[in-house]
């Protein structure tokens, strides 16, 4: 009887991996601004649509001191969540800001009318995750301290919360300035 052939040392062969498994660092930070605005916000790499995601979106976001994900906003149709995966970034509900650190995680339902944005007051960078559906054309969405945007938005866009948003605090929703 035939022993038989015996397996290099080290570990199993590999075959390379799907385009669907994907590392952060090989997708490229995306730096954008509402139209009009130069305000830089914070710059995300856009992981889900990389690996192939259609429905979802999920993002790793890089929040350096003095930076904010989005100007606040509510979404009608669509939820959202940020888990913080580095640093002590803060969220801003309806005018109150709330201290956050890693391993926080944010739910952020459709059609509450919370409004929201998550920005960075410290001194040194915060790293979040987050997701949410991505944009259908009848998606609605509300920026309580920008109402200037409802023209870029759009009538049938605009969630018209104008009339019955109150903010819960006084917080103008803006980073520290730097």
């Amino acid at each position: 009887m035939q022993t038989p052939p015996r397996s290099p040392p080290g570990p199993p062969h590999t075959p390379a991996r799907p385009s669907f498994i994907i590392h952060d660092s090989d997708v490229a930070e995306e730096v954008w601004s509402y139209p009009g605005s130069d305000e830089k916000l914070c710059p995300g790499r856009p992981i889900g649509k990389a690996a192939g995601l259609v429905k979802s979106g999920v993002h790793v976001e890089r929040l350096p001191p003095g930076t904010r994900t989005s100007w606040p906003h509510a979404e009608a149709d669509e939820e959202e969540w940020a888990y913080v995966l580095q640093g002590t970034p803060s969220v801003w509900i309806d005018g109150v800001v709330h201290a956050l650190r890693a391993g926080d995680f944010v739910a952020l339902p459709a059609g509450t009318g919370v409004c929201h944005t998550f920005l960075n007051d410290s001194d040194d960078d915060a790293r979040i995750l987050v997701g949410g559906e991505r944009s259908r054309p009848e998606h609605r969405i509300f920026y309580p301290l920008d109402k200037s945007r409802r023209p870029d938005v759009g009538e049938a866009r605009w969630w018209p919360l104008d009339e019955t948003w109150q903010p819960a605090g006084p917080h103008d929703g803006k980073p520290r300035p730097r």
